[in-house]
């Protein structure tokens, strides 16, 4: 409950600020920041939620999502409590908005985590659910314990988060999903309450300092963000900045939390959304939160144009990447990361309670 955080300072006026990410908060005795889970007691900064978590599942590693890295794997997903952003749009508001630590069923020490994943066959661990950004001493020491067992360590998250910390966290993981939640700092402003440059900063870290693997994720929520300029500048951000080989995933919004009113985005608009995209160079670019939709599930070979892994939701249905990451039918070179052959967990989701696991 107590577990000393880490990236802050005293100010001269008695607070502590946080330096976690750039909301930067400063504190008097008693107060939490904005995620909820860094409190300052007396004159350090804690972590009030290291070793509880709001659950446990084995996923397929296409929900987190992440299409090219070990396609067909299982992962071992968790998350805690609280958000260092407030998206009215949040699909998981139950988790990442909570404020009652009785959400926080199961306890696992790093060590635990990382031996049970092992134990039920997992390939990774994502730290998922709600940012792990601002439980960034757990997911370290969490990704530690996963390495020592042979296993690979997963950040979802939207990158919001400071230099300094920023380096520290991903040094410890081998894969990311990046929320790019919209492209124009209003969007970040009303709708997440943050700012977008944070995020196109991490993403330029990642690409250019880390060997982190990473793919990007962008809801589109009608009337808001999902307009054709919109997009294209988005798409043309990443490909002359980040690379045309960064794969890119459109997922469609459902109503919820403070959002009720505004409608489930289109299939259409998913599939004009990676038409432009691929007009604009992008390489490998996905729909997702949609049924059944094989074609924006695929990923095709830029050598040759051949599908090399169909998916059809979480599943997959044919697989024509060779053991060394290579197109089957020409021998291009498709950037992520694979093992001889495609896992087939499928699209199941399997629910966990770590303490029965414990050795």
């Amino acid at each position: 409950m107590d577990y000393p955080g880490r990236y802050w300072h005293m100010l001269d006026d008695g607070r502590i600020q946080c330096d976690l990410c750039p909301r930067d908060c400063r504190l008097h005795e008693g107060q939490r920041g904005a995620c909820f889970v860094r409190q300052r007691t007396g004159d350090r900064m804690v972590l009030t939620t290291y070793g509880r978590s709001s659950g446990f599942c084995i996923d397929p590693i296409e929900k987190k999502p992440l299409n090219h890295f070990y396609p067909g794997s299982s992962v071992f997903s968790f998350g805690t409590a609280g958000c260092n952003l407030a998206c009215k749009f949040c699909q998981n508001w139950d988790i990442s908005k909570s404020r009652e630590m009785d959400t926080l069923m199961d306890r696992a020490s790093p060590e635990t985590i990382a031996r049970t994943a092992a134990r039920l066959g997992c390939k990774s661990v994502a730290f998922t659910y709600n940012d792990p950004v601002i439980f960034a001493e757990y997911a370290m020491d969490a990704a530690d314990a996963c390495h020592e067992q042979g296993l690979a360590a997963v950040a979802v998250t939207a990158g919001y988060i400071h230099d300094q910390p920023r380096r520290e966290f991903y040094a410890k993981m081998d894969a990311a999903n990046v929320d790019l939640k919209g492209f124009t700092d209003d969007f970040y402003f009303r709708l997440c309450g943050a700012r977008l440059q944070p995020v196109l900063d991490t993403l330029v870290y990642l690409r250019h300092e880390t060997e982190v693997w990473f793919e990007i994720t962008t809801l589109l929520i009608p009337g808001k963000n999902d307009s054709d300029p919109e997009i294209e500048a988005e798409c043309r951000w990443i490909a002359r900045e980040l690379g045309t080989d960064v794969p890119l995933h459109f997922t469609a919004f459902h109503p919820d939390y403070k959002m009720l009113d505004t409608p489930p985005t289109p299939p259409a608009t998913l599939t004009r959304a990676r038409e432009i995209a691929l007009a604009n160079g992008l390489q490998y670019v996905y729909t997702g939160n949609v049924l059944h939709d094989r074609e924006g599930g695929t990923t095709f070979c830029h050598g040759c144009g051949e599908p090399l892994i169909v998916r059809d939701w979480h599943e997959i249905r044919a697989y024509e990447v060779t053991a060394g990451g290579c197109c089957g039918h020409c021998g291009t070179a498709i950037p992520g990361r694979y093992a001889a052959s495609p896992g087939q967990f499928g699209r199941r989701r399997i629910p966990v309670r770590v303490h029965a696991h414990k050795a």
